[in-house]
């Protein structure tokens, strides 16, 4: 039998590995919240650049011109109906944005992978310290496997959680949070001065809920390490 010592420290480590999985998703957390500021910006700036000019063919826009037909209405004309200046703002805006996002998805990226060597580093403690004791059960942490019911209603962490249930938990966020940041590089990836006005509504939308991160899950990840 695995002695109470031999348990003890290998719930220690679990934890403490436990502690620097959730560190590292609490950065990817606040990246996603960057992200998601940087792709409204980047709907803005594209919306406002490809606006419908005025038409031309209002009787009270001929007036208007007509009355007011100076050089800086000409320049205005000119340049679309827009004043040069904001054409050149929005196009910063727009170029700032798309930058700061594949930014965003590559840090993202190296997070993910960081998440994936906890994992693993999480399930080759408890093998170590099952391999050492004379149980005859086999700890099963397979990465998908691990996942979220349809329903989304996963509840599993008990009262006095073991280091079983760390290495459970940790998959199960790990799963989510790596289907968060595929939805994201691929919303990045997409983006285009083509990018069609609903397509950048569902992706802020799809950003910003998050479908593939459960909070209840979340919730009880964070409540291990209260």
């Amino acid at each position: 039998m695995e002695t109470s010592e031999t348990q003890s420290e290998t719930k220690a480590n679990v934890v403490q590995l436990f502690s620097h999985f959730m560190a590292r998703v609490a950065k990817f957390e606040d990246l996603a919240a960057a992200g998601n500021r940087f792709l409204v910006n980047f709907r803005q700036a594209l919306e406002f650049i490809r606006r419908p000019s005025i038409d031309k063919t209002s009787t009270i826009f001929e007036k208007v011109i007509k009355a007011n037909n100076t050089d800086r209405i000409q320049s205005y004309i000119n340049a679309g109906y827009v004043h040069p200046s904001s054409r050149a703002e929005n196009l910063n805006k727009l170029n700032t944005s798309h930058v700061q996002l594949l930014n965003i998805t590559s840090k993202a990226k190296d997070i993910i992978n960081e998440l994936e060597f906890l994992v693993e580093d999480v399930q080759l403690a408890i093998e170590a310290a099952v391999s050492e004791s004379s149980q005859d059960y086999h700890t099963d942490l397979d990465l998908e496997a691990a996942t979220c019911s349809e329903e989304g209603n996963v509840s599993f962490v008990p009262k006095k959680p073991g280091d079983v249930d760390y290495a459970i938990m940790v998959a199960v966020v790990y799963s989510m949070v790596k289907q968060d940041y595929v939805m994201q590089e691929k919303i990045v990836s997409s983006l285009s001065l083509k990018t069609s006005s609903g397509e950048l509504e569902s992706y802020c939308l799809m950003w910003s809920l998050h479908p593939f991160v459960n909070d209840e899950i979340m919730h009880q990840a964070w409540s291990l390490i209260s």
